[in-house]
């Protein structure tokens, strides 16, 4: 059995469907101070910032971290899942803190969530730090990754490709790696997750790449941490410019690392974080 537990104790908010039925966004929210939400990136949990959240919490936040619909112990049962839907439900949670504007790190496909938050509720964010940021499509790299791209949205062998490619993302691997990827695989073993996540492959990013210049617009700051050894990407480097560019946002390159930094340098990312709020 794994030991990856989350940071905090469950609670939910309930956001109602477009059928009238009600659906639950789990979150845990600890400390006191300005809010930071930290949000995961798609396929995993919100047990990937177990080793920020202590770091941010020594620095005086208080840190939320939710798991977005479909995964972790948030429900499944929705019609959509997208990098939008998943802003509509961080939007919900932020209105249900009550805690004024948060700074939003985002990491990989939240990111792109974060992107629509700042294009259409700027007054919920006092800042956003894309990390490993998927803000628009990008085609595969190659020809086995165009395949494998095509069949990580069969639900048949999305858990077992993504389990795959999961040590991909960790160059510098936490201690407690092989735990992670357990919690992971075994969240995914439950009823209707992999579904969830293979719809979540099929998506795209459009919507998201279509918003960047009113993201741009709105004022809310943003950050942007890329790993240069992300192989999530065919060019790290370049991708990480494009997205500061886009977003007139500030650009930090973190030499070595790959797709979810916060779990192989919490402490850097914990810096990062603080040196940018516009609260400190």
């Amino acid at each position: 059995m794994s030991t990856v537990t989350n940071p905090g104790t469950t609670q939910f908010v309930q956001v109602e469907r477009p059928d009238g039925s009600v659906g639950r966004i789990a979150y845990d929210d600890q400390g006191t101070g300005p809010a930071v939400l930290l949000a995961p990136g798609m396929g995993t949990t919100r047990a990937t910032f177990r080793h920020l959240v202590p770091v941010l919490l020594r620095a005086g936040y208080r840190v939320i971290t939710t798991d977005y619909r479909g995964l972790g112990e948030s429900d499944t049962g929705w019609d959509e899942y997208s990098s939008a839907a998943t802003a509509d439900d961080l939007a919900a949670l932020i209105r249900h803190i009550d805690a004024g504007p948060v700074l939003l790190y985002g990491n990989s496909y939240t990111a792109a969530s974060a992107v629509h938050l700042a294009a259409d509720h700027p007054e919920l964010l006092r800042g956003a730090v894309l990390s490993g940021p998927f803000v628009r499509s990008l085609p595969a790299p190659n020809l086995v990754g165009k395949i494998t791209y095509a069949l990580m949205a069969k639900p048949l062998f999305t858990r077992t490709l993504w389990m795959v490619w999961f040590p991909h993302m960790f160059p510098k691997r936490p201690a407690d790696y092989a735990e992670m990827r357990a919690a992971v695989d075994a969240n995914l073993r439950e009823p209707g997750r992999a579904k969830v996540f293979a719809q979540m492959c099929a998506g795209t990013h459009d919507a998201a790449e279509a918003k960047l210049p009113r993201a741009k617009a709105s004022g809310v700051p943003m950050l942007v941490i890329m790993g240069t050894a992300d192989e999530d990407f065919p060019n790290a480097v370049d991708e990480g410019r494009f997205v500061a560019e886009s977003v007139n946002g500030r650009l930090e390159l973190l030499d070595g690392y790959g797709h979810q930094p916060h779990e192989e340098t919490p402490e850097q990312i914990a810096d990062l974080i603080t040196g940018f709020d516009p609260a400190r």
